[in-house]
C-alpha cells in the first residue's frame, strides 16, 4: 500500500497597516500606524475580529483534531508582525497557538520577520529579518524553524540556492502549471542547482477548493464535503503527498463559519484516515519520507498571488515600484542612524501589503485586492504610504543635521 501524506500548511499574517496619515501630519506626526479603533485601517480593531472569527476557533477545532487523531499533523508560518499584535491585543489567542505547538505535532516554517519583499532588494535586509523571525519563534514557540517559504511564496532558483546554501532542509513555492509542466505538485522536487534541499510545491487547484471556491453556491462542485475532498485525494493514485496551502483566515475570516468550513476541517481527517496508507504529515516529516523525484527549474520569480503568479500583485504599476525602490533606497542611511524607532517604522513599511494595496488591476484580482485593503482607493494607500515615507525622510534630516 502506497503512503500518501496530506501536507497542511497555513500562513498567519497582519501587517501593521497605515492609518489615514495627511500631508499635514508629516513632520509633526510620527506615528504611522495607530489608528482610532473605528478606523477602517485600525490595525488593533482588525486583529481582534480576525482573531475571534478565524484565529481562536480555528486553534480550537484543530487541538480537537490534534487530541482525537494521533495522526493528525500541520505545519504553519505565523509572521513576526501578527506575533506583536497578538501580544500586545489577543494574548489568549496567541496562547492558543502555542497550545498548538505544544502538541509537537505542528511545525513552524521560517519566514521574513516583517512579511517583506527583501530579497528582491537587499539581502543583507532579508537575511537579518529571517533572524529576527528565527529569534522571536525560539522566544514565543520554543521551535526553531527548518524549512522556509519566503513571502507570499515568492520564489526562484536563487532564493532556492540561498535556502540551500543557509542550511534549511526544504522550500515551500506555488506549483504552478508552467513550472511544473507535465509533472505534477503532489510530489517531492529539488530545485535545480542545489544539492541538499528539497521543494514541495502548492497544489493551487485543490488549496484554492478550500480557501476560494469552498462557499461559492454557483461552483459546480458545491457543496464541498470532506469525504468528497478526501475522494478525490484518493483518486491519484501515485501521488505521495498532497500540499495543500492556504492562509490561515481562510478558516472563519475568508470563508465564515456558516459556510459549513469548520464541518468541513473537523470531518477531513476521519474521512482520510480512514483508508490504509493515507496519513497527514509535517513539511519536515514528508521530506524525510519521500525521495525528490525531479530537479525543478525556476529562473523566474513565481508567487501564489493573482491569474499571473509573478509579482505584479505588489510591483505592477508605477506607484507600487517607485515607492518600494524610494524605501529600500534608505537602507544603508537608516541602519547608520542607529535609531531602534525609525528603524522599526521603516521595517514595517517594507511589509508587502502596503505594495499590495496599491495595485489597480481589474477583474477578479482587483476584487481579491479590494476585499483585502482597508483603504477606498488604490490611492489613498499610495498617499498613505508616500506621506509616511516623507516623514521617515523628515526624521532622517533631522539626523544628519544633529
Amino acid at each position: 500500500m502506497n503512503t500518501k501524506a496530506i501536507v497542511l500548511y497555513l500562513h498567519v499574517h497582519q501587517p501593521f497597516r497605515i492609518r489615514h496619515y495627511t500631508v499635514f501630519d508629516t513632520a509633526v506626526n510620527h506615528d504611522y500606524f495607530n489608528a482610532d479603533y473605528n478606523d477602517d485601517a485600525s490595525n488593533e480593531r482588525i486583529l481582534k475580529k480576525v482573531a475571534e472569527k478565524s484565529y481562536i476557533p480555528t486553534n480550537a477545532k484543530l487541538l480537537e483534531l490534534l487530541s482525537d487523531f494521533p495522526e493528525f499533523k500541520l505545519s504553519m508560518s505565523i509572521t513576526g508582525t501578527v506575533i506583536e499584535q497578538l501580544e500586545k491585543w489577543h494574548p489568549e489567542a496567541l496562547n492558543s497557538f502555542k497550545a498548538l505547538t505544544d502538541t509537537g505535532r505542528v511545525e513552524l516554517v521560517a519566514e521574513t520577520y516583517h512579511h517583506s519583499l527583501a530579497f528582491f532588494y537587499s539581502r543583507s535586509e532579508f537575511e537579518m529579518q529571517v533572524k529576527m523571525h528565527q529569534q522571536k519563534i525560539q522566544d514565543v514557540f520554543s521551535q526553531t524553524p527548518n524549512v522556509f517559504r519566503n513571502t507570499e511564496l515568492a520564489y526562484n532558483n536563487e532564493l532556492a540556492y540561498w535556502a540551500d546554501q543557509a542550511g534549511y532542509k526544504g522550500i515551500l513555492s506555488e506549483g504552478w502549471d508552467p513550472v511544473l509542466g507535465w509533472r505534477s505538485p503532489n510530489y517531492v522536487y529539488r530545485p535545480i542547482n542545489t544539492t541538499n534541499i528539497s521543494l514541495l510545491m502548492k497544489n493551487y487547484k485543490l488549496s484554492d477548493d478550500i480557501a476560494f471556491r469552498f462557499g461559492d453556491s454557483n461552483w459546480q462542485e458545491y457543496p464541498l464535503t470532506a469525504d468528497k475532498f478526501a475522494h478525490w485525494l484518493s483518486e491519484d493514485i501515485n501521488a505521495t503527498n498532497f500540499n495543500l496551502f492556504m492562509d490561515y483566515e481562510t478558516f472563519g475570516e475568508h470563508q465564515w463559519s456558516e459556510s459549513g468550513i469548520f464541518n468541513f476541517l473537523h470531518h477531513l481527517p476521519e474521512q482520510w484516515l480512514k483508508t490504509e496508507g493515507h496519513s497527514f504529515m509535517t513539511v519536515s516529516e514528508v521530506i524525510d519520507h519521500f525521495e525528490p523525484v525531479d530537479k525543478v527549474d525556476v529562473p523566474n520569480t513565481i508567487t501564489w498571488a493573482d491569474t499571473e503568479r509573478d509579482l505584479s500583485a505588489w510591483l505592477g504599476n508605477a506607484m507600487q515600484a517607485t515607492s518600494i525602490n524610494d524605501l529600500y533606497h534608505l537602507e544603508r542611511r537608516i541602519l547608520d542612524t542607529n535609531d531602534l524607532e525609525l528603524i522599526e517604522d521603516w521595517r514595517k513599511l517594507q511589509t508587502s501589503d502596503h505594495f499590495y494595496y496599491m495595485c489597480t488591476k481589474w477583474f477578479n484580482d482587483g476584487d481579491i485586492h479590494a476585499y483585502f485593503s482597508p483603504y477606498k482607493t488604490p490611492y489613498e494607500a499610495y498617499m498613505n504610504f508616500i506621506n509616511a515615507y516623507r516623514d521617515i525622510l523628515f526624521r532622517l534630516a533631522e539626523k544628519t543635521n544633529n
